[in-house]
């Protein structure tokens, strides 16, 4: 039954079905944000933070990498405890772990101790974005889902949009390690208001009515997902399936690319462009800025693709394949830009593109994952962030020997490989359904 059809069904019977999905959904939102706001802080951070203990640039690319690397490893055991356990309980562990090592990076004090500290920063964000993929499954509509992810990852760029220009001012007055404290605090906040409103499913939330409960399990049940809220996974069946690997591949590209955004770029700005620290705070922010539109903008058409085509796959797949091709033409472009303003816009025009594919291929996790969208989540975000981990780490060395058009050029490269695989996946191919082992 589609979700009009519920919909009209619920009306028929005289009630009207509460929102509080769209509570849960701007909870999320907020999460996003905070992940963003705790990890970017360290890019801006940087220069202050390599002149004040001699850091070279490839140590500082081991610096943002460890982070990846940490974020790796533990992606799929984050989203297994979200499947097993809950999202109400795991992800609010996570952001109060998350938290504390966003905090103790200001009582850091070498290389080493640092790199320790962004680690087990890492291992704790780890969990963030499977748990709230899981939070959402039990609660969006499907027909609500691409505008969803688009919106929670708008959050997060939204997030990493703002933090250039915030941190640059807290550490003008007040040193570097002001916003580390400062967003710390916020973590802990979120997540004792998540823990105290979010429930694991609708019939366990008591503001929800029988209408929106109704409205929930009804458009659920037909794909499976209307069953218990934890299970075991079955993860024997789900890494033999060759879609997953397909999604996961695409997912390295775009994380690969996107990181170097989010770590190196204020560096290019300041190395290449001869930005100051607060222009270079105000230019990081931009392309970021395009991204928050990105977002909203591809979830909110591959929806709309959907309720007038009826065909998922091709609704995730037109939005995405554009996204990637745009960023595969535009950071060349800006590379070659002999202005720097129009350089900026060109990476602007870019990031928009690769946010473009971010709210949908986190919509094909719930699509093809169902009730193990969390662990489905998981294996793709490990892939990405093993993308990340190599754009920090091996830019540092690409800078070392071939400088900075080489390292540029290798976004635009995988942009158009991550529209290749694009090509490839079915969305309407559930990975796991209860009727298949």
């Amino acid at each position: 039954m589609s979700d009009m059809a519920v919909a009209a069904k619920v009306s028929v019977a005289g009630m009207r079905p509460t929102r509080v999905r769209h509570v849960v959904l701007w909870l999320t939102v907020l999460a996003y944000m905070i992940t963003y706001m705790d990890r970017v802080v360290i890019s801006v951070t940087g220069p202050m933070i390599q002149a004040e203990y001699g850091l070279s640039n490839r140590t500082w690319g081991w610096v943002l990498g460890i982070f990846q690397i940490g974020y790796a490893i533990f992606q799929i055991p984050g989203g297994w405890l979200g499947d097993r356990f809950g999202p109400r309980r795991v992800l609010t562990a996570i952001v109060i772990w998350w938290s504390t090592f966003t905090a103790l990076t200001t009582a850091t004090w070498s290389a080493s101790s640092l790199i320790v500290c962004r680690f087990l920063f890492g291992c704790g964000e780890a969990g963030a974005f499977p748990n709230a993929t899981r939070s959402l499954s039990r609660w969006m509509l499907p027909s609500e889902r691409g505008f969803a992810q688009g919106l929670t990852h708008a959050g997060a760029r939204l997030g990493a949009a703002l933090t250039p220009v915030l941190v640059v001012w807290l550490m003008l007055h007040f040193g570097w390690r002001a916003p580390f404290l400062i967003f710390a605090v916020l973590g802990l906040i979120w997540g004792a208001v998540w823990f105290w409103y979010y429930r694991d499913s609708p019939q366990q939330h008591a503001s929800t009515n029988d209408a929106e409960r109704r409205l929930i399990t009804d458009a659920l049940a037909p794909q499976g997902e209307a069953g218990a809220v934890t299970a075991k996974v079955p993860w024997r069946f789900i890494l033999a399936q060759p879609q997953l690997w397909l999604i996961s591949a695409m997912y390295f590209c775009y994380a690969y690319s996107i990181n170097i955004f989010l770590t190196w770029f204020p560096k290019y700005l300041n190395e290449v462009r001869d930005f100051d620290l607060a222009q270079m705070g105000l230019f990081a922010s931009l392309p970021l800025m395009a991204g928050v539109v990105g977002d909203i903008t591809g979830g909110w058409v591959s929806d709309r693709l959907l309720h007038r085509w009826g065909h998922v796959t091709l609704a995730r797949r037109v939005v995405a394949v554009v996204g990637f091709l745009l960023a595969a033409v535009a950071i060349p472009a800006g590379v070659l830009s002999a202005s720097p303003l129009v350089s900026v816009a060109w990476f602007a025009l870019a990031v928009f593109g690769l946010e473009l594919t971010v709210g949908v291929s986190w919509a094909l996790t719930l699509d093809v994952g169902g009730i193990f969208a969390g662990s489905v989540s998981a294996v793709m975000n490990t892939f990405g962030n093993i993308g990340g981990a190599l754009a920090a780490v091996i830019t540092g060395y690409i800078l070392h020997w071939s400088g900075w058009n080489a390292a540029m050029f290798v976004l635009a490269a995988l942009s158009a490989i991550g529209a290749l695989l694009f090509l490839r996946i079915d969305a309407s191919r559930p990975i796991y359904r209860a009727d298949t082992v």
